[in-house]
């Protein structure tokens, strides 16, 4: 099992951000750190279009993959990469570089599916969604069936609650990914979706193909870093 981690400088709120000092460290290097320390990984490898990135990688000995710096999204960046692994890598798993406290843990269980059940393509992570969450578009929800599969994704408070002790509550979804990898080359191929330009979420192009995301419960959500009052933030927990 292979984690990738997508990174490149031309952010917009945050310019250069996987190099960003955390500590003494880039980012992309306590990103990489923690995603070694997950159990089930094999191998971690960054995914990047920029030569200032990979020659942060060299430095601290890690591992990289040039892309090329056209991609539209992180997805298709992912899936070049993908080509270029092993062929015993079956399995990717998709690691944010602005997210240098993700639990490995974390990293593990939305691996475990894949291992487990062969009719799984697809993960990803959910938490409970914080009441002052509800309606910030910015906070992706999920909603689930019966089997912890996804239903849909969005911006959106859904489902609609028509009494305060309604059964279902909607999760926060974490942008955290695994993949097999000949799905994740199908998903980087399938054309856009409307309901994913409707709500600009990628992962509705795979649910509107007919394809199932397996959801796995976390505690709580890893705080990833978008804006210079979160470097300040967790440049303190450094």
């Amino acid at each position: 099992m292979a984690v990738l981690i997508p990174a490149r400088l031309a952010a917009t709120r945050l310019p250069d951000k996987p190099l960003a000092d955390l500590g003494g460290k880039p980012m992309i290097q306590r990103v990489y750190e923690q995603a070694l320390k997950a159990e089930r990984v094999s191998e971690v490898i960054v995914a990047t279009p920029d030569a200032a990135i990979r020659e942060a990688v060299e430095a601290f000995g890690g591992n990289v993959i040039m892309t090329s710096d056209t991609h539209p999204t992180g997805t298709d960046r992912l899936a070049e990469a993908a080509r270029s692994l092993s062929e015993g890598i079956e399995i990717i798993v998709n690691v944010q570089g602005d997210e240098p406290l993700i639990d490995p843990a974390t990293i593990d269980a939305v691996a475990e599916p894949l291992l487990s059940d062969p009719a799984v393509v697809m993960v990803s992570a959910m938490c409970p969604l914080p009441e002052e969450a509800w309606s910030d578009p910015a906070r992706v929800k999920v909603v689930c069936d019966q089997n912890g599969n996804a239903l849909y994704f969005s911006r959106h408070p859904i489902p609609f609650r028509r009494s305060a002790d309604a059964p279902v509550k909607p999760r926060l979804h974490l942008g955290l990914y695994a993949y097999r990898r000949s799905f994740l080359l199908t998903f980087a191929a399938l054309a856009p979706t409307p309901l994913e330009r409707t709500e600009s979420l990628e992962q509705l192009r795979v649910l509107e193909h007919g394809y199932r995301i397996r959801m796995v419960e976390t505690a709580d959500a890893p705080l990833a870093i978008d804006t210079p009052e979160d470097l300040a933030r967790v440049r303190l927990l450094f």
